[in-house]
């Protein structure tokens, strides 16, 4: 091996062990609802060195990178043999994602990839990107996973190499290691963001969907849907019904979507999905939390006013700014929630809760008034009776 080889193969691999061994922390003393950690969970120098290197000193005798991951982020999460997982969309330098899974003893750090990422079969109508999956261990034994799959629109005028066409793909898997392609999802309109709900509803399958008129826009879709389908393995939607709107100047009011899928509890079932408006500086994502009924998971019995989650600090600057996007969440056997949250499609992130203190938040949070009036009343009670107590 030549002395360059070896001195950059020593930098590179002292720098990377010390990344996926660093120790994260709370930065307290936070807002009650959770705790965010100090350091993203995972980043793109977290790949491991052998995914961006050609590790031959005859073949690569600069060490160069040979394959650049551009960014890790909007990871799918589940609890698996007592260890913590991220089905991570990762982005290579070449923008297409691909789907990795990286593991941590604990939750909160030394997350680190398996050695292979995951190979989803193609179908008969290839997908050109693969994005964005939500997982869901179903009470019928498997673990499912849905993603989004992105195709150029076949209608697009000539030349524009911009317009696509979205659908939900779905896969299934025993080990976490082989996945199954099932049929992409048939639906009237475009889907981006499906997900799969834990039980069985009336004896069907039932999905959270946002139906949405383009790839980007949603145009007349209301908000976030429930449809549930007799076979998972030909999933249709046939009815849809909207369960949590949008509403004009809110944070969802261009879209909102479902994160990962609910958390049952004694009170409901817990939802984080993420909003979206516009403002000078673009497309302005942010998470949020709601309850829906425990026997009737499409009833909506409570949502807190504004945003849970929104980016602050570094969490506003990367690929596409002034962006928060979920898709995974672990809810421990202990009460522990993790939220695993991206950040400007770069970087992932945890904030650290518990049942107790979502569901206070839920439903002992003053819902949205919709004028600037009734904020100002919901804030008065507030000052009201604080000055009492405090008399």
């Amino acid at each position: 091996m030549n002395e360059l080889f070896n001195r950059r193969l020593a930098a590179v691999t002292a720098e990377y062990e010390d990344l996926v061994k660093r120790k994260n922390e709370p930065v307290l003393p936070g807002n009650g609802i959770f705790e965010r950690y100090k350091y993203p969970v995972l980043t793109a120098a977290h790949a491991p060195v052998f995914w961006r290197y050609d590790m031959s000193p005859e073949t690569n005798p600069y060490f160069m990178e040979r394959f650049g991951i551009n960014g890790t982020f909007n990871a799918g999460a589940i609890k698996w043999q007592g260890k913590y997982l991220m089905v991570v969309r990762v982005e290579g330098n070449d923008r297409k994602s691909f789907f990795a899974i990286a593991e941590s003893p604990n939750g909160i750090d030394n997350f680190k990839f398996w050695d292979y990422p995951i190979t989803i079969p193609e179908t008969e109508n290839p997908d050109v990107n693969v994005y964005d999956m939500r997982l869901t261990a179903h009470e019928d034994g498997w673990v499912y996973g849905v993603f989004c799959s992105e195709r150029k629109d076949p209608d697009a005028p000539a030349g524009d190499l911009s317009s696509a066409t979205a659908a939900a793909g779905i896969v299934r898997s025993k080990d976490l290691k082989s996945w199954e392609r099932l049929p992409d999802l048939i639906s009237k309109s475009q889907q981006r963001n499906v997900v799969l709900h834990p039980e069985f509803v009336n004896g069907k399958y039932a999905l959270y969907t946002r139906p949405q008129d383009g790839f980007i826009d949603a145009g007349s879709g209301g908000g976030i849907g429930w449809a549930l389908v007799d076979d998972i393995t030909k999933a249709e939607v046939k009815e849809e019904s909207i369960i949590n709107s949008r509403y004009y100047h809110t944070i969802k009011e261009l879209k909102n979507g479902e994160g990962p899928h609910p958390i049952k509890t004694s009170k409901g079932w817990l939802h984080l999905a993420h909003g979206v408006r516009g403002c000078a500086a673009g497309l302005r994502y942010v998470l949020y939390l709601y309850v829906t009924d425990l026997e009737n998971p499409g009833k909506l019995i409570a949502e807190p006013a504004g945003h849970a989650l929104a980016p602050i600090g570094d969490e506003r600057v990367g690929d596409v700014s002034n962006v928060l996007f979920t898709n995974g969440w672990i809810a421990d056997e202990d009460g522990t929630v993790y939220i695993y949250y991206a950040s400007c499609d770069t970087r992932m992130h945890v904030a650290v809760s518990s049942v107790d203190r979502l569901l206070d938040y839920c439903f002992n949070t003053a819902p949205d008034g919709y004028r600037s009036a009734t904020s100002v009343q919901t804030l008065n009670a507030l000052i009201t009776k604080n000055l009492e107590i405090m008399k």
